[in-house]
């Protein structure tokens, strides 16, 4: 059984301005992870998601691409156990 796992990502590019959060709340949404996604002040893109890891990890290889117009450069992850407080996955509109 796959443990439930916390990602933290910080994603690095152009990837402000070109639907990031709308692809990856649909993108969480069709995973069935929780969290949320917020732009950060500096023009990175910070999301928080829990699951299970196997699937945290089909996420984070979305976060890498990001949507068609996105240009990531580089995701800082990092990884801990899940505290499980969130009941969806949203869009949060100042960073968090």
């Amino acid at each position: 059984m796959s443990r439930h796992k916390q990602l933290t990502a910080i994603v690095h590019g152009y990837v402000q301005g070109v639907s990031f959060r709308y692809y990856t709340r649909r993108a969480a949404n069709r995973l069935g992870l929780t969290g949320w996604v917020a732009n950060q002040r500096n023009g990175t893109v910070k999301v928080v998601a829990e699951g299970d890891e196997a699937t945290l990890q089909k996420f984070l290889a979305f976060l890498h691409e990001g949507p068609p117009a996105a240009r990531v450069a580089y995701v800082d992850d990092t990884w801990a156990d899940a505290d499980q407080t969130f009941q969806n996955f949203s869009v949060r509109y100042t960073d968090g």
